[in-house]
């Protein structure tokens, strides 16, 4: 491989099955929008794609399905804006 070229791998997300039933309880998490200043960190960081920007670019839960609780989002939020609603 020469110095000019560039080997570009693809990566996929393997969304994994959440073991929790969402739908007779509370979303998996909560998002306190007026903490929250939209960094967009937990949305980066989520394995399985749970939050998506709304229209002021704060993380709304759009795919509650797919959250395994791993905490990804909620243990590097800076401004503590998420929590668990399950742990």
């Amino acid at each position: 491989m020469n110095r000019n070229s560039a080997v570009v791998e693809s990566k996929t997300r393997t969304i994994k099955k959440s073991k929790i039933d969402y739908s007779q309880g509370p979303p998996p998490v909560s998002v306190n929008q007026a903490w929250c200043k939209a960094c967009n960190i937990c949305i980066s960081l989520c394995p399985q794609g749970v939050l998506a920007p709304d229209e002021d670019g704060k993380p709304v839960v759009a795919q509650e399905d797919n959250c395994i609780q791993c905490g990804a989002c909620w243990s590097h939020c800076p401004d503590f804006a998420i929590k668990s609603n399950y742990k």
